[in-house]
C-alpha cells in the first residue's frame, strides 16, 4: 500500500510539474512572446541579420531589454503600433545573460548548417 502511494505521488508530481518552465527562458521570455506575430526564431534572424556574430547580437539583445525604446527596436512601425515596445526586463543581469545565452543555444543557427 504504501509503494502505491509513493508511485501515484511521484506520477502526480511528473504530470503535474510538466508544464512548468524549465529554465529562465522560458519563464521569463517565452509567455510574452507566445501570442505575438514575431515569433523568437523570427526575432533571432532579425538581431543575427543586423549584429551578425554572437557576441554583437548578445549585447544588443541585452541592451535592448536593460532599455526598451522605440527608436531601438529592430520590429517595424506597424508591430510598435500594435503592440508597443516591451516594458524593461525585472531580470539581474545575471539572469538576464543566461536567458540570452539559452536562446541563443536554441536558435543558433551554426548548429543547423552542420
Amino acid at each position: 500500500m504504501v509503494k502505491k502511494i509513493i508511485l501515484l505521488g511521484v506520477v502526480c508530481s511528473i504530470v503535474l510539474g510538466a508544464d512548468e518552465p524549465k529554465n529562465i527562458y522560458e519563464k521569463n521570455c517565452i509567455p510574452c512572446h507566445r501570442y505575438t506575430p514575431a515569433s523568437l526564431d523570427k526575432l533571432f534572424m532579425i538581431y543575427l541579420k543586423t549584429y551578425s556574430g554572437e557576441l554583437s547580437v548578445k549585447g544588443a539583445i541585452k541592451a535592448f531589454l536593460k532599455n526598451p525604446t522605440e527608436k531601438d527596436s529592430l520590429m517595424n512601425n506597424t508591430f510598435i503600433k500594435n503592440f508597443s515596445v516591451k516594458n524593461k526586463t525585472a531580470l539581474t543581469d545575471e539572469e538576464l545573460e543566461e536567458a540570452i545565452d539559452i536562446y541563443w543555444e536554441l536558435y543558433d543557427v551554426r548548429k543547423k548548417l552542420k
